[in-house]
């Protein structure tokens, strides 16, 4: 059975991932939005640096981001200077990391939602003086609402699994930054594969679970359109 340090790493990966999709979500709808409608010529270098997680090894994200939040490093020095502290193997550091990690997985869904919203509804709208924002609220949202709930779906899942950045940038300590992930595979390492096996039995159900959710969605929704 999970013990009291499982559950404590349970807790702080859920608290993880609810933090990651809702910053990611806050701050990456606008962005989607932008690289949806823009047409700067230069966008293909932005859309390069969203996708950039999904080829890049985790543990070389990670170590930059160590090196940047380290106490030596650009922010976390500068974050001391000011009287504060480095926010490497903390919590905050966590969210960092996994925003920075997770992000291709909350972005790219939303684009192609919002890629997919017809120009001329928004059009008739806009003859119906209504404003940018109303437009946004009122019609843009509630159209793409199967790319958001996939969005933060696959956010929210990527975001449990993750090991290489949340170790690099975060470290393993118990209660602190030890999420689910690097706890199995303390077990795995100290043989104690029956602990291992009951924490790596639930990701799996819940991976396949919001997979079969975010699938299932998505043949519904095709079914209406076509319909």
């Amino acid at each position: 059975m999970p013990s009291e340090t499982d559950l404590t790493a349970l807790l702080i990966t859920l608290k993880l991932a609810a933090v990651t999709t809702s910053i990611l979500l806050l701050f990456g709808t606008p962005l989607a939005w932008w690289l949806a409608r823009t047409r700067w010529r230069f966008r293909f270098l932005l859309e390069a640096v969203v996708a950039l997680p999904l080829v890049l090894p985790p543990t070389v994200l990670g170590f930059y981001l160590l090196v940047a939040l380290g106490p030596h490093g650009p922010i976390g020095g500068l974050l001391e200077a000011l009287g504060g502290q480095a926010i490497a193997f903390t919590f905050t550091g966590l969210v960092i990391g996994s925003v920075f990690y997770s992000l291709p997985f909350v972005i790219q869904p939303l684009q192609n939602a919002f890629s997919a919203i017809d120009e001329r509804t928004l059009e008739a709208a806009s003859t119906l003086r209504a404003t940018p924002l109303d437009r946004f609220f009122s019609i843009v949202l509630p159209l793409a609402r199967p790319g958001i709930i996939t969005a933060a779906t696959l956010g929210f899942a990527h975001t449990l699994g993750e090991f290489g950045v949340v170790l690099m940038i975060g470290g393993n300590i118990p209660g602190e930054t030890q999420v689910l992930s690097i706890a199995i595979y303390d077990h795995v390492e100290s043989l104690q594969y029956a602990q291992a096996h009951w924490l790596s039995a639930a990701l799996l159900l819940f991976s396949f679970l919001v997979l079969f959710l975010v699938y299932r969605m998505n043949q519904r929704h095709r079914g209406q359109q076509a319909g």
